[in-house]
């Protein structure tokens, strides 16, 4: 009988989950010290047949001290981002009212693969996929007062800067499945 992901041994990751993002100079054009997937909030999560891959759109817990000129003029104070894993297997999600504050573990596993583990008031998920994270459609927006992240939105790539002002609609394969 095969041992369920949470069972098998995991081995001690001693590096940030950065480490595994195969863009990191996104984050780090950003930021001095990523900041750690803790408290982040759950926006939504997207699984696509293709790969299979799983993206999860999340802010961020902090805003960047090296922020967009044109997101402080703007007044923004939120970043989002999408992280996505490919060859994504064992998937287990639990509960969930998004948007929801959470705290994301990754785990190495045997056969260079992670496990993703993700917890917060009314959910538990995790997922296994390969041990490379992509990230992609960074922007900036001024959370509302209900938490809400729709409005005027500045994003950091040039292409979705010409494409979008504001969240797309879930039906835009564009943004929610390609990074």
């Amino acid at each position: 009988m095969a041992r369920s992901l949470a069972q098998r041994n995991t081995i001690t990751m001693t590096s940030p989950w950065v480490s595994l993002v195969r863009n990191p100079s996104l984050l780090s054009s950003l930021y001095s010290t990523i900041p750690p997937l803790r408290d982040v909030r759950l926006r939504s999560i997207h699984l696509n047949w293709r790969g299979p891959a799983l993206t999860l759109r999340i802010d961020l817990p902090t805003f960047p001290e090296k922020a967009l000129a044109d997101w402080l003029t703007r007044g923004h104070d939120t970043v989002q981002l999408h992280l996505q894993f490919l060859a994504v297997s064992d998937i287990s999600i639990k509960g969930w009212l998004p948007p929801v504050q959470v705290d994301i573990s990754i785990s190495p596993v045997e056969g260079h693969r992670i496990l993703v583990e993700i917890e917060g008031t009314g959910i538990k998920s995790s997922f296994s996929s390969s041990d490379s994270i992509i990230i992609g459609h960074i922007s900036a927006f001024t959370i509302s007062a209900d938490g809400s992240d729709g409005g005027d939105r500045s994003f950091l790539r040039p292409l979705d800067s010409r494409r979008f002002d504001s969240l797309p609609d879930v039906y835009e394969g564009t943004y929610y499945e390609r990074i």
